[in-house]
């Protein structure tokens, strides 16, 4: 397996203060294209990849799982990050685009797509689940809801939530879809309408669908999300109005 000299990473320069995570996610795969590493190689360590870079390990270790669940490297304990499949700039981030000048066109176009991914991820999650991917997610519902009743909002700890009952489906093309779609997705929906208390009446039915998939109900998973992404629909309506 090939490793990366001294000279290979000084060809890496410095990042402009700017977006830091996207900038070394398109560094990162720029070089391992220019040096046509393959799969099975192995990657700079965090530690170089900071010094390279000018950025801080959470930026790199952020990369590195997105990468990760995207299915191209793989990080071995005690041996490092490996790359899994070739990647280029081109290949590995291809975001999704959306035109629609109205907001309310947007969530809603949005809103179709997710209702059928995250319907299909509850139902597949309840049937597989492990016990330890049970306490996952109900360790993110737990800081959900903690973060909810003292903001009255919960944004990122919602995300994570949900991103657990991707994880427990055990396919990783959930995870790796729904990484392709955040950017369009987060640009419509942070903050939607300007208002703090956008969908906050799907609040309780996150705890209802936790117990259909721990119960491994799949039917039940099913409902309690339509009845999460129904709220979203009612308030998209109402608020747009």
């Amino acid at each position: 397996m090939a490793g990366v000299s001294s000279e290979d990473k000084a060809r890496i320069a410095p990042l402009a203060p700017m977006d830091r995570a996207q900038q070394v996610s398109e560094a990162l795969s720029g070089f391992i294209s220019r040096e046509n590493l393959r799969a099975g190689d192995r990657l700079p360590t965090e530690r170089e990849l900071m010094e390279a870079l000018g950025v801080g390990r959470s930026t790199i270790r952020e990369v590195i799982r997105r990468f990760q669940a995207l299915g191209v490297m793989e990080t071995r304990k005690g041996s490092g990050t490996y790359l899994l499949k070739p990647i280029s700039a081109g290949t590995i981030h291809m975001p999704l685009t959306l035109d629609a000048l109205d907001l309310r066109d947007a969530l809603m176009q949005t809103l179709e797509v997710r209702r059928g991914i995250e319907v299909e991820a509850a139902t597949v999650a309840a049937r597989r689940r492990t016990a330890a991917d049970i306490e996952i997610i109900e360790e993110k519902l737990d800081v959900m809801e903690r973060v909810h009743l003292s903001k009255g909002t919960s944004g990122p700890e919602d995300l994570a939530f949900h991103l657990a009952i991707y994880d427990a489906t055990h396919n990783p093309l959930f995870r790796q879809l729904l990484e392709q779609m955040r950017e369009a997705f987060e640009r419509f929906w942070s903050r939607p309408f300007d208002r703090p208390d956008f969908a906050r009446r799907s609040f309780p039915y996150h705890r209802t669908l936790f117990n259909a998939i721990a119960a491994q109900d799949t039917e039940a998973a099913r409902r309690e999300t339509l009845k999460i992404l129904d709220v979203v629909e009612e308030d998209i309506k109402e608020m747009s109005q």
